[in-house]
């Protein structure tokens, strides 16, 4: 048995398959109840009209309540009314049986109220149109037509003694009666049952179309829908595009602006410093030594153009319209930077070179930042570490990194002043570190010192180089 709440399982029509079974449980009892109440009140009727007595002919009228005509037909009655509840099952079958059930009376028992076996029969007849098309349900209906006709028009020669003549010429006199039968009890109430059908198929046919429209209506508010989300998604997608172009237009300025300033910072700190320290050397020298104060202010003057030349170099490479001269510089250039060093305070230079050319490997980005990381410890040293000893190492030994460190002792003088970046120099130097993936360490050393390390990794070399450094191997 299905659940309680299951839900109802409906037939083509829409109607609940639940309300249809406990229609056709109802149907039988039903008709057993109203044929045998008429086969109740008939006789009683009958008897208190004398007028009416014997309407099926001239033979006997309605059977006595109790008797063995009455009987008989009772239980005729409720056996058409018990087959009744297999129409939903067998409609055609139910409909031959209960238009045969009366013939079967109709030879034992005669009496007035035989009409009443029609009634399970018009029954019949409506259940099994309403279930089964008309082309696969005409035989039984005209086998239940024949049968009808036939039990009338036995019952009907029987009471009006046509059969005393013969059973032929007694049919054939009742044969209007049972063909007028016949059409009462099967072809009005399959006439009827039809057009009601009809029009219960024409109204589910609306209805499916209704519906198939409603469904359709639907289908394009949904397609409508998913276009306007689609369009909505692509809208958010190219604003999302264009944020992300703009975040990287920014990113790219971001960097551009840390670069030139990096750049700007590495000029400034270098030559600017070394101008005002041999500037502080020009004005105590100026009275007592002027031969070293006219060297002095042509260091200056050097350091000057110098600075405007790096400047120059820089305002080309920001300009459009105007080529520059891109001058890289490399490890090897350390060695020039050192010299020029060694004019503003004592500092030494240690090359350690390995079993391959100086900085081989290593990237030009890379010896750039190599380069300035040791113009802005000099500066540095130059500027806070007045009278320092320094020492500058390049080691390259190691077949897999490049060492680049800066060390400088206790300072002997007091500083010449104090530098306007405000420690960009050393985030200068990390910056510079992270964006080639080398290592930087600085700090103090031990002895009141400082320290600048940088130690960068080299770069795979290709294959084609390693098979020509490969001794040769004879065939």
């Amino acid at each position: 048995m299905a659940p309680a709440d299951a839900p109802d399982r409906r037939d083509a029509r829409g109607v609940p398959t639940r309300r249809r079974r406990w229609t056709d449980l109802l149907v039988a009892p039903g008709t057993a109840v109203v044929t045998l109440g008429l086969l109740f009140g008939l006789p009683p009727l009958d008897a208190l009209d004398p007028d009416t007595a014997g309407t099926m002919g001239a033979g006997p009228g309605f059977p006595d309540v109790g008797g063995t005509a009455w009987t008989l037909l009772a239980i005729t009655l409720v056996a058409q009314s018990a087959l009744l509840l297999g129409a939903r099952r067998a409609p055609r079958s139910v409909l031959l049986a209960v238009g045969a059930l009366p013939i079967l009376l109709a030879l034992v028992s005669t009496s007035a109220a035989f009409g009443l076996t029609a009634l399970p029969v018009v029954v019949a007849v409506v259940l099994a149109t309403l279930r089964v098309p008309l082309p696969r349900l005409w035989p039984a209906v005209a086998g239940s037509a024949v049968l009808v006709a036939v039990g009338t028009g036995i019952t009907w020669a029987h009471g009006s003694g046509a059969m005393r003549s013969g059973v032929v010429s007694g049919l054939g006199a009742s044969a209007g009666q049972g063909v007028l039968q016949a059409v009462g009890a099967v072809g009005l109430p399959l006439v009827v049952t039809l057009i009601v059908r009809s029009r219960r198929e024409l109204r589910a046919a609306r209805r499916a179309e209704s519906d198939a429209r409603t469904a359709a209506a639907d289908a394009r508010t949904a397609a409508a829908d998913a276009r306007t989300a689609a369009a909505d998604a692509r809208t958010a997608e190219a604003a999302a595009l264009a944020r992300e172009q703009d975040a990287r237009v920014e990113a790219a300025v971001s960097r551009e602006r840390a670069a030139m300033a990096r750049e700007l910072h590495d000029i400034a700190a270098h030559h600017l410093s070394g101008i005002a320290l041999m500037s502080a050397v020009v004005d105590r020298q100026i009275d007592t030594d002027p031969d070293g104060a006219h060297e002095g202010v042509r260091q200056v003057r050097e350091q000057s153009t110098a600075v405007l030349e790096d400047l120059r170099r820089l305002v080309g490479l920001l300009r459009d319209d105007t080529p520059a001269e891109t001058l890289v510089e490399t490890v090897a250039g350390i060695v020039d930077l050192v010299e020029a060093a060694r004019t503003r305070s004592a500092v030494e230079l240690s090359v350690q070179p390995g079993d391959h050319p100086l900085a081989d490997g290593i990237g030009p980005l890379t010896q750039l930042v190599a380069y300035r990381t040791v113009q802005e410890a000099l500066a540095n040293v130059a500027l806070h570490a007045a009278g320092a000893p320094c020492r500058v190492t390049v080691d390259d030994r190691d077949p897999d990194h490049l060492t680049v460190r800066v060390e400088n002792g206790v300072p002997t003088a007091p500083s010449v002043g104090s530098s306007p970046s405000g420690g960009n120099g050393l985030r200068g130097m990390r910056e510079r570190a992270e964006l080639v993936g080398a290592r930087l360490q600085v700090g103090p050393t031990g002895d009141g010192g400082w320290t600048v390390e940088l130690v960068t990794a080299r770069e795979a070399r290709p294959a084609a180089d390693t098979s020509a450094d490969a001794p040769e191997v004879a065939g």
